[in-house]
């Protein structure tokens, strides 16, 4: 678990960790230098959950062999199908990470929903709905493992 007390907003416990693939931890089906190794850190005090419609079809090999749910979901409605699922985990107690239109949902319903901006590019409404925007999945999953990073952006 992960608790953090933010002065001024919120005190945010999180059990659960949901990131997208594709756009996310990797850029054309290949995971991002560093990702794994700061994944595994974090899997130490979340569950770790990866959804992704799997379009290069690598996800599982390129996750090996990290503890984690590993998630493949279908093509259609991928949006309702991450709302759902986070929902199910019970939403106040989830962190998610995405960049993409089938992100939105499950951004704005959950306790800390972060946007990252990478090679891929993002979907523009999420800007809007993500609690804070990074410009690396590296910089993000850095956030959780230094809350002092999350109290300074979120702190009022």
């Amino acid at each position: 678990m992960i608790s953090i007390n933010i002065p001024g907003y919120k005190k945010l416990e999180a059990f659960h960790l949901v990131l997208d693939f594709n756009g996310t931890l990797a850029v054309d089906g290949k995971l991002i230098k560093g990702v794994k190794s700061r994944l595994k850190l974090l899997s130490k005090h979340l569950d770790i959950h990866i959804l992704t419609a799997d379009t290069f079809g690598t996800s599982k090999k390129a996750l090996g062999n990290l503890k984690c749910r590993h998630i493949i979901i279908s093509a259609v409605g991928q949006d309702i199908q991450k709302a759902q699922y986070v929902d199910k985990l019970g939403k106040d107690h989830v962190i998610a990470i995405g960049n993409g239109h089938n992100d939105l949902l499950m951004i704005q319903q959950v306790i800390l929903g972060i946007m990252v901006i990478q090679k891929e590019g993002a979907f523009a409404p999420l800007f809007q709905k993500a609690h804070i925007v990074c410009f690396s999945i590296i910089d993000a999953l850095e956030l959780l493992q230094n809350h002092l990073r999350i109290i300074a952006t979120l702190r009022n």
